[in-house]
């Protein structure tokens, strides 16, 4: 088959859908399919990449809206688009539905949902009409929880098409750490307790509340924040004028190299993402891989499915710093019941959640469409 992923950035680019589009597409051509990633370039220019069976079109950007890359290019190379099989767009990004439209003979359509549209109210109001056309053709919906598919009131409609495939972590990437990384990590801080937040800092990973959880903690942990993005400033003032900053460390973005063994220097992980824009949270997998208990919070998405509540970790509600803080504190005081929750979190990644077990699912989509369209 020919599949072309349709999404606004690719890898080098960080974030948890550029990297699983990474992972499809190397993971499909090493079963053997052509690829094709459709994506917007950082500059203006084209970049045209070709490896093989995978090719990365990286289309000229002309401006930047509300989260949205634009890209007329993007449509332009659409069309030129042959020989397509399937196409497979990442949702929500308005411009791909507009290129996935375009590519010729219209192949069958599958859209990974992978949010709602939280945040920009008046984007999601231009862009209703356009949302359902999409919906109403897509051959197949694939939602990355159950709970996701039940509670979006944009699916109703399509439940029937509905599939859900999760999303995937390599584990063996994060059970074997460097350990002389593993112990140069935790020599920077001591004896203390480490509770790790790995992720883009934006608006909806509930990082205000966390904030507030550790003037409530009874344990004197300290935060490790990896990751940047537009709230770190704000967050970086909280933390000030809370008189945090003994207790709190803004390491920005770390390589994936060094990443394995931040994970295994802590002691915890946490998730506090607050609104639906968090749809599932590919690091909870990493750290199940890594062995670390999670806490996250019940926001009617796929947090809770990763995360099982009292076996891989606690779930607890949202923008609720005291309920968060008495997680953490459980968790921290109790080492046989940190570690005992995440060996069972591992045994789940292994289980449910490797790029093994996510490709065959995928590829299961791709047979039933092109069955069915043809």
């Amino acid at each position: 088959m020919h599949i072309v992923h349709i999404y606004k950035d690719f890898y080098p680019v960080p974030g948890g859908i550029e990297n699983h589009i990474k992972v499809l597409a190397e993971g499909l051509v090493a079963r053997g399919q052509r690829v094709t990633v459709l994506v917007t370039s950082p500059q203006r220019h084209d970049q045209i990449i070709q490896t093989g069976l995978l090719t990365v079109i990286k289309a000229g950007r002309l401006a930047h809206m509300a989260s949205t890359p634009i890209s007329w290019r993007m449509l332009v190379h659409a069309r030129r688009l042959q020989e397509v099989d399937v196409v497979h767009l990442q949702f929500p990004y308005p411009p791909g539905d507009l290129a996935a439209m375009l590519i010729p003979r219209h192949p069958p359509l599958v859209v990974s949902y992978q949010s709602d549209i939280v945040r920009q109210r008046l984007l999601r109001t231009v862009y209703q009409p356009l949302l359902q056309h999409t919906l109403a053709r897509a051959a197949c919906i694939i939602t990355s929880s159950p709970a996701y598919s039940a509670s979006s009131p944009w699916l109703a409609p399509h439940r029937e098409r509905c599939t859900v495939v999760p999303l995937s972590v390599d584990p063996e990437r994060f059970a074997h750490p460097d350990p002389a990384q593993v112990a140069a990590w935790r020599a920077r801080y001591g004896h203390q307790p480490l509770v790790l937040f790995v992720g883009r800092l934006r608006y909806y990973k509930g990082l205000t509340f966390l904030l507030q959880a550790l003037t409530h903690m009874r344990t004197p942990a300290r935060l490790l924040l990896v990751g940047s993005g537009p709230e770190q400033q704000r967050l970086q003032h909280q933390a000030y004028t809370s008189g945090l900053m003994e207790r709190v460390t803004f390491l920005g973005d770390v390589s994936d190299a060094e990443l394995p063994a931040v994970y295994a220097a802590a002691n915890v992980f946490v998730l506090p993402s607050h609104l639906r824009a968090e749809a599932f949270g590919i690091v909870q997998l990493e750290a199940q891989a890594a062995g670390l208990p999670v806490v996250c919070t019940e926001i009617g998405t796929g947090t809770s499915y990763v995360t099982q509540h009292g076996q891989t970790g606690f779930v607890v509600p949202p923008a609720h710093p005291p309920a968060l803080a008495q997680a953490l504190d459980v968790l921290l005081a109790n080492p046989a019941l940190a570690q005992r929750m995440g060996q069972a979190g591992r045994t789940r990644a292994m289980q449910e959640f490797t790029h093994a077990h996510m490709l065959e699912r995928v590829e299961q989509v791709y047979r039933r469409v092109v069955g069915n369209w043809s």
